[in-house]
């Protein structure tokens, strides 16, 4: 799967961009419905201006699948009693649930002169580094977007552009029930291995690894 898979749409035009950079805002949402997470990530988008600060969110996901608007019916479930909801993301099919740190990213790419190849591979660094500060080695693979220990799969990403800014962002697998993912082709792939941080020995709940994740996308973001 190629970077631009991740994403849905494409940026705005003929907006100028703000010539200050307001520092970015990290909220912590806690438990959050997805449904209602998506609905204000685009009220957001729709409603922001060339001054309004982006923001990341921090939060976990009740138990639901959810699939980008490119998403394959043969990567399905076949039977589950978890939703699944088919958002504007790009990419395939995920499962978020307690215990995996979400954090979604609210960013003007055009004030940050952000291309999204950029975006994605400013997510996936601050994930490396994020887990390198607890002692875990984990890498890109060429060709399937996300960051994988060993070989399995620890993060998952997809974007929506609209207006020139993007929004959804990221999933770590934290300290979680993986079971669900044995039901779908995560991401599009049959037979993926996937992990997570606590099989890895970090001792750091969801809430610790989303906040040190989102102050490092923060930290990237603002550095440019």
């Amino acid at each position: 799967m190629k970077a631009e898979e991740l994403v849905s749409g494409s940026p705005r035009r003929g907006r100028a961009s703000a010539s200050a950079r307001p520092a970015a805002i990290v909220r912590h949402l806690g438990t959050t419905g997805y449904a209602a997470s998506w609905e204000a990530m685009r009220r957001f988008t729709a409603e922001r201006g060339a001054g309004t600060p982006d923001e990341l969110w921090v939060l976990e996901h009740p138990p639901v699948y959810t699939s980008g608007i490119a998403g394959r019916p043969e990567h399905f479930p076949k039977s589950s009693n978890i939703p699944l909801v088919r958002s504007d993301r790009g990419g395939q099919i995920t499962y978020h649930g307690p215990g995996q740190a979400i954090v979604y990213t609210l960013v003007d790419l055009e004030r940050r002169q952000l291309k999204v190849r950029a975006m994605v591979a400013l997510i996936e660094q601050a994930v490396i580094e994020t887990l390198a500060q607890c002692g875990v080695s984990a890498a890109r693979k060429p060709g399937a977007p996300g960051v994988y220990v060993e070989g399995a799969k620890v993060a998952a990403l997809g974007l929506r552009v609209r207006r020139g800014g993007c929004y959804h962002g990221v999933a770590l697998n934290v300290d979680m029930d993986l079971a669900p993912f044995s039901d779908i082709d995560p991401c599009g792939y049959p037979g993926l291995a996937v992990t997570q941080t606590s099989a890895h020995g970090v001792a750091a709940d969801a809430r610790e690894l989303g906040e040190a994740l989102a102050r490092c996308i923060k930290r990237l973001l603002e550095a440019r």
